[in-house]
């Protein structure tokens, strides 16, 4: 039990911080971004590529993985999701939705269906702790999301910016009249969030076998932590997703 309590520990880790884009967007913006799932396949298979033809360990290059998602994000934000911002919410969802298969389409002509695996060498040995196992690389993926959790959290509360954020978030006709500008500050926003889908993602290229719509099974789970903690809470995305985590290790435990 206390394997799985662990494993289940360090896999939630990665879930919330997966979970914290999609918080960091509805929170900010409003909008339920259906493409959560097919970015953080991008940054999977950025990371992918730059290890596997550049040599380049996948801890570097998630740093790669977090500045081109945070570009798709700020694209996505600044040209398609503005132009319909006073529209319905089911076109924000139908569109979020166009961009998912989009994205997920030019992977499959790219890379095709087959499944890829990196291996990371260095941190292919187990850590042993008595009768415990623990998979170094879950391990590094979790400091790095409490690392990133709270550089998010430093940003959105220590900053300018993220003080330009939050009153977008809390009134966007104020905002505007200290002269904040929405259309640029709701851009920064979801590249903030689409990147911590991007490190979520190259996180998880060490430990999982990755394929174009890999994605779509980390939606949900997404979804649920972000409601779970709080839309717009971070370190409530955290908890969260530790939650979800133990309690799929000890289901998978226990039922499996």
């Amino acid at each position: 039990m206390l394997q799985a309590l662990i494993d289940g520990l360090l896999m939630g880790g990665v879930y919330a911080l997966a979970a914290l884009g999609l918080s960091l967007i509805f929170g900010v913006m409003k909008i339920t971004n259906f493409a959560h799932g097919a970015m953080m396949t991008v940054g999977m298979y950025v990371v992918y590529m730059i290890s596997t033809y550049a040599g380049i360990s996948p801890y570097i290059s998630l740093v790669f993985a977090a500045v081109f998602l945070f570009g798709i994000g700020y694209v996505t934000q600044k040209y398609l999701i503005h132009k319909i911002s006073g529209a319905p919410t089911h076109n924000q969802l139908l569109l979020t939705l166009g961009v998912a298969y989009i994205l997920e389409n030019t992977l499959l002509a790219v890379f095709t269906p087959n499944y890829k695996t990196l291996t990371v060498g260095t941190f292919d040995k187990m850590l042993r702790i008595g009768s415990i196992t623990i998979n170094p690389a879950k391990l590094i993926a979790f400091i790095v999301v409490i690392a990133v959790t709270a550089a998010v959290y430093y940003i959105l509360y220590r900053t300018r910016m993220g003080s330009a954020i939050r009153a977008c978030s809390q009134n966007r006709d104020g905002a505007t009249l200290m002269g904040i500008v929405i259309r640029k500050t709701n851009a920064i926003a979801f590249g903030i969030g689409a990147m911590c889908t991007g490190i979520a993602g190259a996180l998880l290229t060490p430990v999982l076998s990755i394929y174009p719509t890999i994605g779509e099974t980390f939606q949900l789970k997404c979804f649920v932590i972000a409601i779970l903690g709080g839309m717009g809470n971070l370190w409530g995305a955290l908890i969260s997703g530790l939650i979800v985590g133990v309690v799929e290790a000890l289901t998978g435990y226990y039922a499996g």
